[in-house]
């Protein structure tokens, strides 16, 4: 393979992740950078490789790595490299793919944060004892999941059937109960109240 189809494989690399990776390519005889996709290493095209000294003894090596280092800025890289052989079996070329992984750990970080449980605290009862669309939505759901049922998927009978599991719970002694799980099971308030109707004129 020739070195433009390596910059080729190179370029679509970096595209598929960037921002967040770098592609080398590496010309083993010269030990130069011949390619940089996506730079931000800030290292130029015919800069010294340096490969021996950072990479070691890799031409009998398919890849190294992954292995980590530091960008010039601080941030954590994580970096693999594979050896392209020529048709003889010889090194030539190093396709070095720098991941800036500080990224994602800022990322994990963010999250670790948001959703640390030790910052929650009992809901307030006195606060939330009449929030009617709670109580309708924890019913909601756990009838849901007791069916093995999705909100997204459900069928007309099924919906009618949840109507009339919500009335025995007393979910329609609120005004706007009904108004509230029409618009939740995307159903006309005509057919809720027609549904309720049915019930209160024929209880079980």
């Amino acid at each position: 393979m020739n070195i433009e189809n390596y910059k080729a494989i190179a370029d679509s690399i970096a595209l598929l992740l960037f921002p967040h990776a770098e592609v080398i390519v590496h010309e083993v005889q010269s030990q130069t950078v011949v390619h940089i996709a996506n730079n931000f290493s800030k290292r130029k095209i015919g800069d010294d490789s340096a490969l021996d000294l950072e990479l070691g003894d890799f031409r009998n090596a398919a890849k190294l790595g992954p292995y980590e280092k530091l960008n010039w800025n601080g941030q954590k890289i994580r970096s693999i490299t594979t050896v392209l052989y020529n048709q003889n079996g010889e090194a030539e070329h190093l396709l070095c793919i720098n991941l800036n992984f500080s990224v994602l750990e800022q990322a994990r970080e963010a999250l670790d944060a948001f959703f640390q449980i030790s910052r929650l605290v009992p809901q307030p009862d006195a606060l939330f004892k009449d929030d009617w669309q709670e109580r309708i939505n924890t019913f909601l759901h756990a009838w849901l999941k007791e069916r093995n049922l999705s909100l997204r998927t459900l069928k007309m009978k099924e919906k009618r059937a949840l109507v009339e599991a919500l009335h025995t719970e007393g979910a329609f002694e609120g005004r706007s109960g009904a108004d509230y799980v029409a618009n939740v099971l995307s159903m006309g308030r005509a057919t809720v109240y027609k549904y309720l109707k049915e019930l209160r004129d024929h209880p079980t």
